[in-house]
Order: C-alpha cells, then sequence, then structure tokens
C-alpha cells in the first residue's frame, strides 16, 4: 500500500495515513487488491476519521470482485468506479509481434493473455482510494509521473499541473489505462492478419476453426468491456452533471475541466470500441472471403473436369462405334483405318480443346 499527498505544488508519498487530514491538496490511497482486502478494517478507520465516512459493505465487495465488470454507483460521501483495464499480459506483445513467422497457436496464446482486470476508485472529497490487480502498474506508473511533474514544477516555475482534486487524478488514471489499448493495435491487427493470410493461403489447408473461434470470442468480450467502460464513464458524467452548483470561481473552472476530461475519455472508449468492432468485422468477412474463395476454387476444378467429359465423349463415342461387333464398318478391315480414326479423333480433340480454350472454359484467370 503506498499513501500520498498531493497539493497545487507538491507530491510527498506518506509512511502511513495520517491522523488527520493535511491542511491543503488531499490524499491518495493506492493499495493491491490482497492489501486491501487484508487491511479493510484498518481502511474504514482510517476514511471515518478523515473523511467521516466509510466505505459501503457493498462496494467493498465489489472493490474485491476480480471478476465485476465496468461499473458507477455513488453515496452522499463519495463516488465509486470501478474500471476494467486493457491491457496486454506479461510478454505477450513480444510474444506475437517479435514472430513475424508465427504460429496460429501462438496467436490464440496472444489474444488469451490480454488482461481485462478491474481496478476500482473511491473518490471522497479530499481522499482517492484506488484498489488494482497485484501486477498492475498503473499506480507506479502515475506515482511516478507526479514526482517527475512536481520536479519539473520546482526547476522550471512551472511545467506541467498536478490533479487538483481526487476527481482529476482519476480520470488521468483512467484516460491513461484506455490509451493502453493503443498499444494493443498492433498486436490484434497484426493477430487476425495472421489468421487471415491462412485463410486466403491456397496451399494451406485451413483446420484450425477452434483457433479463429476463440480469438472472435476474444474480440466480443473486449466489446463487451468496452461498451462496459462507455456506460460508466457516461454514468459519471451524469452524476457530475448532478453536483451542487457553486458560485466559487476556481471550483467552477476545476467542474468544468472535470466535464471536458471525463468528455475526453468517452471519446477515447468509443474510438477502442470502434477499432474493435472493425476488427471483429474484419474477422467476419475473412471467413466469408475464405468460403467464397473456396466454392470459387470448386466452381473451377468442376468447370475443368466438365470441360474435360465434354472433350473425350466424342472420343469414346468413335471408340465404341469403331468397336461394335459387326464386319461391315467401314475402314474396319483397311490398313490405314487404325490411323485414319486415330487423326480424327486428335483432330477433333485438338479442335474441341482449342473451342473450349477460346470461349475460355479452360482459362487460368477464372480460376
Amino acid at each position: 500500500m503506498r499513501i500520498f499527498h498531493v497539493s497545487s505544488d507538491q507530491f510527498v508519498e506518506l509512511a502511513e495515513l495520517p491522523e488527520q487530514m493535511p491542511a491543503s491538496g488531499y490524499l491518495w490511497v493506492g493499495s493491491a487488491r490482497r492489501e486491501f482486502e487484508v487491511n479493510t478494517p484498518m481502511l474504514q478507520g482510517a476514511l471515518q476519521r478523515l473523511t467521516g465516512a466509510q466505505l459501503v459493505d457493498l462496494h467493498v465487495s465489489d472493490l474485491l470482485n476480480n471478476q465485476l465488470p465496468s461499473h458507477f454507483d455513488y453515496t452522499s460521501a463519495y463516488d465509486l468506479l470501478v474500471f476494467r483495464r486493457l491491457a496486454a499480459g506479461t510478454g505477450s506483445s513480444g510474444m506475437f509481434l517479435d514472430d513475424m513467422h508465427g504460429t496460429l497457436a501462438t496467436a490464440k496464446q496472444a489474444l488469451d493473455a490480454i488482461d481485462t482486470s478491474p481496478v476500482g476508485f473511491a473518490v471522497f472529497d479530499r481522499v482517492l482510494l484506488t484498489v488494482h490487480p497485484t501486477d498492475c502498474q498503473v499506480r507506479d506508473y502515475f506515482a511516478g509521473r507526479l514526482q517527475v511533474m512536481t520536479q519539473g514544477t520546482e526547476q522550471r516555475g512551472g511545467g506541467a499541473r498536478l490533479p487538483t482534486s481526487p476527481a482529476d487524478l482519476m480520470l488521468r488514471m483512467v484516460n491513461h489505462m484506455v490509451d493502453g489499448y493503443l498499444e494493443l493495435r498492433r498486436l490484434l491487427t497484426k493477430q487476425l492478419g495472421y489468421l487471415q493470410q491462412e485463410l486466403f493461403n491456397p496451399r494451406s489447408h485451413f483446420d484450425s476453426w477452434q483457433v479463429l473461434l476463440d480469438s472472435r470470442n476474444a474480440l466480443h468480450l473486449l466489446e463487451d468491456t468496452c461498451e462496459d467502460q462507455r456506460s460508466a464513464i457516461v454514468e459519471w458524467i451524469d452524476a457530475l452533471e448532478e453536483w451542487p452548483s457553486t458560485q466559487d470561481t476556481t471550483a467552477m473552472r476545476e467542474r468544468e475541466l472535470l466535464r471536458l476530461r471525463s468528455r475526453d475519455v468517452l471519446e477515447h472508449i468509443e474510438r477502442v470500441l470502434s477499432h474493435v468492432r472493425r476488427l471483429e468485422s474484419s474477422a467476419e468477412t475473412a471467413v466469408q472471403m475464405h468460403f467464397s474463395a473456396q466454392s470459387n476454387r470448386t466452381n473451377s476444378i468442376m468447370r475443368t473436369l466438365t470441360v474435360l467429359t465434354a472433350i473425350f465423349m466424342p472420343l469414346n463415342l468413335i471408340t465404341g462405334f469403331f468397336g461394335m461387333n459387326f464386319d461391315g464398318l467401314p475402314l474396319i478391315h483397311a490398313a490405314t483405318g487404325v490411323w485414319i480414326a486415330s487423326g480424327v479423333m486428335l483432330v477433333l480433340g485438338l479442335g474441341l480443346g482449342v473451342f473450349f480454350w477460346r470461349k475460355r472454359y479452360l482459362s487460368t484467370s477464372h480460376r
């Protein structure tokens, strides 16, 4: 568990939770899910001491639930946002992207490695409690980033602006998690591209339909995750609009910045959702094109066999005619009869072949 004091000009990590709220700024308490479960009584007591309110038992269960979809809820004392991150599992990006000649099994493993673990945010007026998965890098990333921002402010007298409120910090973290999907774009596009190449390769006997089905299911899961994210942010924006009005110019400006940042997060989620749907559409189109190509290839083969049958039918007729058991057949007793019959058959076969070729029934361009 890491505890930070954030104000307009400083970002300080504390050794433990203070007995009372600092004179300015707010507190950020970042905890792994297992730490939060173990330290729930202590944290509840600290929140009661610092904010005058505790987390509702149902919300505690939500923060501990690793399978909970993205959603938003609120009480009179705090807002609760559970947001499922989109990230590649450890080593999955390099596993596939560095292997330009990967296998279908590798593509499936990479898709399965996509992590959608939930991150919980309890937003009080002056306290932000975040609950992360054990291997989540969001907390440490923002701790280092805010520290760098503070140093830049001290050295240059300006620079990037520190989050002014728990809600502002929460939105920045959510936006960072959504932008993390950009790293997955290349991964997912490469995986689906490889599957499409296997589908369209005429020398490949594609039989890994289970892999393709699993890939499509993974995309459906991502789409559901993004839709839950969008719904949660929309509910947050609606709740933000219902906050009590204020005449304080600074508070009004900060609230407007929160609205702008919330709409920006929503726009990023819409872009992610649009990209996932394009990938789904691409996968569906690839399957349809695969079966169309197979049908066209089958039609080409049947056309060739039909043409060959049409060529050999008159030849079979001639051999059948001269094979009849009669003495009065023409050319049957002539010394040159076999050569005349063979010549006629050869000319007839070549003539039919040229005729069908000119009709493009034997043209390779239609195969």
